[in-house]
């Protein structure tokens, strides 16, 4: 067994170009060791979130992607006919890079292969060192962890509250986004492949969403080290850990006129490193 990260970062001592195919987990691609692509079972593909956005019709995906060459990928298709901008596609790359990589890099798997010299239908026009990568991925999981310091929640269904305590709630966009599409039956992966939207974010959105008490587990799931026997129907969610998560207190009067305390999920900026962004954008600005 291998790490996902051990395997990149031979392959990056080598300047190899190809794809390291990882099975069923997802595949990267680089070119002279350093990452292009990463496509990942849990995140949407760069194509899935152009389309969900209406960015870009399905069909002109298809067509840009079955006429691909070496000489002329796909990406660079879409940018002659101006159904892309260049700015927008390597933005949307990379967006969509960095989130299966997060998925990615952590995964062992057994005798992952390297095929070379095969190459992304989008082109590669962009790039990241797998030490960057690395650095980003780490930073991404510490930031989970702030906000939610389990993965319990990270692969079971999205379930809401039926009732929020509290008079009023603030909720991001995409927290929004998340709440009307939970059915009880999806995962946080799920609502990232129907709603069109980076895994990542879902995930980070469903650990503020149970951080400020507005998620609850399953029925027939119980919490991690409660000690109670099987056979509960639905259990309550475990209590954060004091001062580890971006939740701010909001003050609502009470029915009574009394004043109270509640729990608001706080609103955030995109989970993208935003130092990381200023050097992709330089890096985007050198390439023009």
């Amino acid at each position: 067994m291998q790490t996902v990260r051990d395997a990149l970062i031979g392959l990056a001592d080598d300047h190899a170009t190809g794809a390291l195919r990882l099975g069923r987990i997802g595949t990267l691609y680089l070119v002279d060791g350093r990452v292009t692509h990463a496509e990942s079972a849990v995140s949407p593909a760069v194509e899935d979130l152009l389309t969900a956005c209406g960015r870009i019709s399905a069909h002109a995906v298809r067509q840009a992607r079955q006429a691909a060459t070496a000489q002329r990928p796909g990406g660079e298709r879409l940018i002659s006919q101006g159904v892309l901008t260049r700015g927008e596609l390597e933005l949307c790359a990379l967006g969509a890079l960095l989130d299966a990589a997060y998925f990615l890099l952590g995964a062992t798997v057994h005798r992952p292969g390297f095929q070379p010299g095969a190459r992304h239908w989008l082109g590669a026009r962009w790039h990241l060192d797998v030490t960057e990568l690395s650095r980003e991925c780490e930073r991404r999981r510490r930031q989970l962890d702030q906000v939610w310091p389990s993965t319990e929640l990270d692969a079971l269904p999205v379930v809401p509250v039926g009732r929020v305590p509290a008079q009023a709630v603030v909720l991001t966009p995409l927290q929004w986004e998340v709440v009307v599409g939970a059915d009880a039956a999806a995962t946080p992966a799920d609502l990232a492949h129907r709603l069109g939207r980076p895994a990542y974010s879902v995930l980070l959105a469903v650990r503020q969403l149970a951080a400020a008490g507005l998620l609850r587990l399953p029925k027939g799931r119980l919490p991690a080290g409660s000690g109670v026997p099987p056979g509960g129907t639905t259990g309550p969610l475990p209590r954060r850990v004091a001062g580890t998560g971006a939740i701010r207190e909001a003050v609502t009067g009470g029915l009574d006129g009394s004043k109270r305390s509640c729990r608001l999920p706080q609103a955030t900026a995109n989970p993208a490193d935003v130092d990381l962004l200023v050097r992709l954008k330089k890096a985007l600005e050198a390439l023009a």
